[in-house]
């Protein structure tokens, strides 16, 4: 399904964004992708295998271990290379680092709870594939409803207050699909599938842009795959944990009592997932300032272009 969807992306990308290259070529940073990826699949491994096996196993040991000590080398790779694919004086900016933190809350709450969602309404209550995409379309349906608003409202309204709120929201509708038992319908989970969906609506928009907001354009490669990385390592990390906790409920049930305990431990997930979007909100208000956004000019043309170019850069850039 999604090679058309990417077709279609290519071609409207290249009859309608305009080419960019940076003034010198950067090299490929090996060392620090090699480090980082290592690290985080083993990361990644070790709490799979501890669904599998248990949270004491060797292996998954072995793996936190050696996660451990290649995450925590990484920064010092980064800093001895030459051209770093990860540059951490990023970090010095408030604003960089909430957005971080809510892409990081956003897909390792919702997003990484749609998995354990699927399987509550496909392998719990019995609804087949088609079914129960039509009843998480919910949740989309929901997102629909504000992203388009919230991407306009970014350019008036300060992004902190479109993230937080939102994040509040994912975590509110999160705790609000709480109180499942074995008898439970999927209707249960309705007002959160609004609330949440609402939420990510107004999250979504915004945070794609504060990431490069607060670089110059030589720098929004990186900053943009550095907000990137922070989805996806907290969606991956978020499954992997949330599917060892719910294995530590149903490992053993059967029958009547494998429904029971998978709705047990559902609800312990949906505590977890909403919690860290809580976390993702605070922060997100906590840390994202106006004041670190930087407006970028157009190239001034011409002498006078020129001057008036310098006196708006003598000026604070806000967004």
């Amino acid at each position: 399904m999604n090679i058309p969807i990417g077709v279609l992306a290519v071609i409207v990308t290249l009859r309608y964004v305009q080419e960019s290259k940076p003034p010198q070529a950067r090299r490929v940073d090996f060392a620090g992708f090699a480090v980082f990826t290592v690290g985080l699949v083993a990361l990644v491994y070790g709490l799979i295998r501890a669904n599998e096996h248990g949270w004491t196993n060797e292996v998954s040991i072995v793996a936190w271990a050696v996660a451990a000590v290649l995450l925590a080398a990484f920064p010092l790779v980064e800093r001895a290379v030459e051209q770093p694919m990860f540059d951490f004086s990023l970090f010095r900016k408030p604003t960089f680092v909430g957005g971080s933190i809510a892409a990081f809350a956003m897909n390792g709450s919702l997003f990484a709870m749609l998995l354990y969602f699927t399987l509550y309404l496909q392998e719990v209550l019995g609804y087949s594939a088609l079914q129960t995409g039509l009843r998480l379309a919910v949740i989309t349906g929901a997102t629909l409803f504000t992203a388009i608003p919230a991407g306009r409202l970014s350019a008036h309204v300060p992004v902190r207050w479109l993230i937080g709120p939102g994040l509040l929201m994912v975590g509110a509708g999160l705790l609000l699909m709480r109180g499942l038992d074995a008898g439970s319908d999927w209707t249960h989970l309705i007002p959160g599938f609004l609330v949440a969906g609402l939420g990510s609506g107004l999250v979504n928009p915004p945070l794609a842009s504060t990431a490069v907001g607060v670089v110059e354009p030589r720098q929004a490669g990186m900053a943009s795959g550095i907000n990137s990385t922070f989805r996806q390592v907290g969606i991956a990390t978020s499954v992997a944990a949330l599917g060892s906790i719910l294995a530590t409920h149903t490992a053993g049930a059967t029958g009547p009592a494998a429904r029971a305990a998978f709705v047990s431990g559902l609800n312990e997930l949906l505590l977890i997932a909403g919690i860290l979007a809580l976390v993702g909100s605070v922060a997100s208000i906590a840390l994202i300032r106006r004041k670190d956004f930087v407006v970028h000019e157009p190239e001034a043309r011409g002498p006078a272009a020129s001057a008036g170019g310098a006196a708006r850069e003598a000026e604070p850039a806000v967004v």
